[in-house]
Formats: structure tokens, C-alpha cells, sequence
């Protein structure tokens, strides 16, 4: 079984420090099952490759030999050759500092996300066709997958479940090793040890940041812990319990602060009016609101007979609570009830069931978004969900000095990552029109100061067809 890690940032060399193998020699492990070798096949200033390759003993698996003893039921396996857990805890044994993020010589290297390539092959993949792209395109990568015949030379006898796989994506290095030693053994549905507490500890350790908010959370949860339903239950809730004690404190002050200086101007209320009107210009039908709170734009949405179907996301579900009874839900008609669903989510990350829609919104929203992870938000929002119209809206910096009693400096709200002069958000979606083929223009929202401008800011992306493919 083989891994490859691929890098072009230059000097692309760098990846021996993030990984903490030199370049330069041969590295080996040895494991209760066998031994991993590693080395670089590159290693120039344009590109880099570490290859891991695990070499596993089926007889001493099998006869109780050594610390691996038992690992086997019998000679007859595929489990020496295929990617499996084997090769998730060969790769958490040979690199366990990267796996935490660290690099004494780099570590401003190690937090920032860079282009990425990885190919595990032969990888088994039991279950349903696509599950590959299903568990790693909502995490923001490219996905490619090669399935290989049972036999090349008889090509009756149909495909085997084992395949090639090849990721391409700019992320964290430790966010690629996360994800590929979770959701390996996920796609094999197999492990080579006993499944119990520890394992669940692991799971959301290697899941913490990235699998709470996974469309397929349930699918993996069950298949990493092989349908245990006591540590599924354990790990749902648990995940669940971490998403909303972290995304609920926000959801609950997220706009307490802006609406204390934006009440005087009824701010809140033209922006959610202004967008509204504004998706409603462009002929849309189906909207989803991005970040949609406790639902304010929705209940706007809704009193436009034009619109026929309204998706409200978010990734708080206390919020998605509140939304539900602002909006009064259970009280709807069923003609009325069928127009509007609440669904739980992220918003950096793929989701299919946001595929197809005409319009999507994203109020206010955009400032509580890492720095790191807008990459991803561009991508999951401009080229996978690809509708024909997306609004954008956020805090214009500089009308903040007109606030009464505002900080010079501060910013609206302490959750808000960075707030972007107008120049600034201009010139950011001018980069995303331009890279995802939209056109944009730009509209102030609430009185606009001669010197200062508008106190929000909205980007109006457009393009005449969605892409296909």
C-alpha cells in the first residue's frame, strides 16, 4: 500500500520540515505489523513528493507472531495490500508531529493552508459507487478515483472494490493527514483491531474542527465505529454537544453587539430589506440563505410569493431553533410548509443538498469566517453550489468611526475575524468573479457619509448559466 503527499509551493523542499523527514535519506518504522518506509521520489525546488509505503507480515499476523499477533484470520487477505487501517496507524505512528501541527523550524508554514496532493493506492472502497467524492468533496477538495478490474485481462469478471485516489485541494497539511486517517478505514469498512472507547476518543480527536459539520457525520461516525450503536450514540452526541456549546455562544451574541450600535439607523432592517429586493429582481425562484441566524432574511424571503422554495443553513443549531419558532413553522400550512426547510450545516464545506438552487445569500457573514478557510467558503459556495446569483453583504470598516462610543479601531463585533474597508471587499470580489466566472457590482446599504460611505456594504455576483460538470 502506498501514499503519496505532493506539494508546488515553493520552495517546495519545505514539506520535509512540515512532515520531519529529511529529503535527503530513507526513513523507516518499524510497527507491530510490519514496517513503513518513506522517502521522496522529488524533491526539487517545484515540486516535492514524500511517498509512505507500509510492508505488512501476513504470516506473523496470522500465527500470533510478535506484538502484531492475531492481527489475521487467515493467509487468504487483502489486508497486506490494500490501504486500510493498517495505513492509518502506520501514518499516525511515522508522523505524529505533523499530525499535531508542529514545526519547530516552519511553524508559520505548518498553520498556513498550501496546495496539496495526495494518491493512496491500491485503497479499498466498499459500498456505494462515488463514496469517495461523498466523504472528501464537502471537505473542499478535487477528487479523482480509478477503480481497478479483478482482472485487467478478463474485464467479464467486472471491477474489484479497490481503487486509486487522488485529492488536490490548498489545506493545512495536518488537516489532509486528519481527514485521510478517518475516513480511510470509513471507506473500507474494515479495521484490523478491536473497536471500543479508545477508538471513539480518536474519532473525535482526529475529527475535531472538521467532521461536526461533514453532511455525511452520521455515515462516517457508524462506519468508523463499526455500527457500535453505544459509541455511535456517545459520538453524535458529543460532536453535537461541541458544535453548539462553541457556534451557540456565538449565535447567541453575534448580533447583540452590531444591533447596539446599528439600532439608531435601523440598520438591520434595511440591509435584510435591500436583500431581499434584490434577490427578488433577479428573477430567482429558490434561494438559501447562508448563516441564517434565527431567520430575520428568511421571514423576509417568504412574504415574496415569488420565491417557491427557501433553504435556511446554518451551523448553530440553537439558532436553526430559534429560527423554527420566529418563523413559526409548525403553524404553517401545508402548501405554505413546503416552501421553506431548515437544514444544519457548513458553510465551508461542500453540501450537495445545495446543489441547483437559484440564488444564495451570505448577510453578514463572511467577517465571522477565518482568514484561512475563505478559500474554501469561494469554493464551496462559487463553484460547487454555482448559482446564477449570490449576494454578499458585510460591515464597511470605515463608516465605523461614525458610531457613537466605538473604539477607534475596534471592530462591530469581538467574533468578526477582520471587517473590510470598501476598497478591500472590492478587490476580494473581484478575484472571486474573476476565478469563478461571475460578473459583480456593488451597492451600499443604509445613509452613505460623502467621505465614509455606506455602514454595510453588499457584492451582487451574477452569471447567465450555471456551469455544468
Amino acid at each position: 500500500m502506498l501514499l503519496t503527499i505532493s506539494t508546488t509551493r515553493q520552495p517546495a523542499t519545505d514539506l520535509g520540515y512540515l512532515l520531519h523527514k529529511n529529503p535527503g535519506r530513507l526513513h523507516d518504522k518499524r510497527l507491530p505489523f510490519g514496517t513503513a518506509l518513506m522517502c521522496y521520489p522529488v524533491a526539487t525546488e517545484d515540486r516535492c513528493t514524500f511517498a509512505l509505503t507500509v510492508e505488512v507480515d501476513p504470516i506473523a499476523l496470522v500465527r500470533g507472531k510478535g506484538s502484531g499477533g492475531g492481527m489475521l484470520d487467515q493467509y487468504v487477505n487483502d489486508r497486506p495490500y490494500a490501504a486500510s487501517s493498517f495505513l492509518s496507524v502506520a501514518m499516525a505512528r511515522s508522523l505524529g508531529t505533523a499530525f499535531s501541527g508542529r514545526a519547530k523550524e516552519r511553524q508559520e508554514l505548518a498553520d498556513l493552508a498550501i496546495p496539496l496532493e495526495a494518491t493512496v493506492v491500491p485503497l479499498a472502497a466498499r459500498g456505494q459507487e462515488g463514496m469517495a467524492q461523498r466523504l472528501f468533496e464537502p471537505l473542499g477538495y478535487r477528487v479523482a478515483t480509478e477503480i481497478h478490474p479483478l482482472d485487467p485481462g478478463n474485464p467479464d469478471l467486472g471491477d474489484s472494490p479497490y481503487l486509486t485516489l487522488d485529492l488536490a485541494g490548498t489545506v493545512r497539511l495536518r488537516e489532509l493527514l486528519m481527514h485521510l486517517y478517518v475516513l480511510m478505514p470509513v471507506l473500507d469498512n474494515a479495521k484490523h483491531y478491536y473497536v471500543d472507547t479508545d477508538e471513539l476518543e480518536k474519532l473525535l480527536a482526529k475529527g475535531a474542527g472538521w467532521l461536526d459539520a461533514h453532511p455525511e457525520k452520521e455515515f462516517i461516525v457508524n462506519r468508523y465505529l463499526k455500527r457500535r450503536r453505544r459509541l455511535v450514540r456517545e459520538a453524535l452526541v458529543r460532536l453535537t454537544e461541541a458544535e453548539t456549546g462553541e457556534e451557540d455562544a456565538d449565535a447567541e451574541t453575534r448580533d447583540s453587539d452590531e444591533q447596539a450600535l446599528e439600532r439608531p439607523i435601523r440598520l438591520n432592517d434595511r440591509r435584510m430589506a435591500a436583500v431581499a429586493e434584490t434577490l427578488a429582481a433577479t428573477g430567482a425562484r429558490s434561494v438559501v440563505d447562508l448563516g441564517c441566524g434565527e431567520g430575520r432574511l428568511l421571514r423576509e424571503l417568504l412574504a415574496k410569493k415569488q420565491f417557491e422554495k427557501i433553504i435556511g443553513v446554518d451551523t448553530a443549531l440553537r439558532s436553526l431553533e430559534r429560527a423554527e419558532r420566529r418563523l413559526r413553522l409548525d403553524q404553517m400550512s401545508e402548501r405554505q410548509r413546503a416552501r421553506i426547510d431548515l437544514l444544519h450545516g457548513a458553510l465551508t464545506y461542500r453540501d450537495r443538498r445545495l446543489d441547483g438552487y437559484d440564488a444564495a445569500a451570505l448577510v453578514e457573514v463572511i467577517e465571522h469566517v477565518d482568514a484561512d478557510r475563505l478559500s474554501a467558503l469561494e469554493r464551496s459556495l462559487f463553484e460547487f453550489m454555482a448559482p446564477r446569483t449570490v449576494i454578499v453583504t458585510t460591515p464597511n470598516r470605515e463608516y465605523n468611526t461614525l458610531f457613537e462610543g466605538m473604539a477607534e479601531g475596534a471592530l462591530r463585533h469581538r467574533d468578526h475575524r477582520f471587517e473590510w474597508t470598501r476598497a478591500e471587499f472590492e478587490s476580494w470580489a473581484a478575484s472571486v468573479s474573476g476565478r469563478f466566472g461571475y460578473t459583480v457590482r456593488y451597492e451600499g446599504i443604509g445613509h452613505s457619509h460623502p467621505e465614509h460611505g455606506a455602514p454595510t456594504q453588499m457584492a451582487v455576483f451574477g452569471k447567465e448559466r450555471r456551469d455544468v460538470g
